[in-house]
């Protein structure tokens, strides 16, 4: 059966190998690259991470540790031209999902806008004061 494969073939057997005028000749990464594996479901892999990914929840403050948060920002305003180092945890939402996580920085406070209700670091960060959890530094304990 082989043998007569090769005789139905044979008028072409021995022709030169084609080669196109009007297309390049295609490297052999190019040629490999038409049969690599593709993505199906594009973005299925990253839409299951985020849905594992954990965040926290928000916590409720007790009204005490409310009005010792602001008993702390209303020192802190009153001495800020002493610029007294403060450690800050607050609350950040989640952009994606409900929930968050909180951080904590150590810093120096350029500005307290009472009336947007933040609290603007030397480095340019802002914090919300209503997102703030605690707050600490030496001038709180005098």
């Amino acid at each position: 059966m082989p043998h007569r494969i090769i005789e139905d073939y044979q008028d072409i057997m021995n022709l030169p190998h084609f080669v196109s005028r009007d297309r390049t000749h295609m490297s052999m990464i190019e040629r490999a690259a038409q049969f690599s594996p593709f993505a199906a479901l594009t973005g299925y892999e990253s839409a299951v991470k985020e849905t594992a990914r954990l965040t926290g929840q928000r916590l409720e403050l007790a009204e005490d540790e409310k009005e010792t948060i602001a008993r702390r920002l209303t020192l802190l305003q009153s001495r800020l031209a002493e610029s007294p180092l403060v450690e800050i945890t607050f609350f950040i939402p989640d952009d994606k999902k409900e929930g968050g996580e909180y951080h904590t920085i150590t810093g120096t406070v350029k500005k307290l806008d009472n009336f947007q209700r933040h609290i603007i670091m030397m480095n340019g960060i802002k914090i919300s004061i209503d997102d703030i959890v605690g707050i600490e530094g030496s001038i709180f304990s005098v």
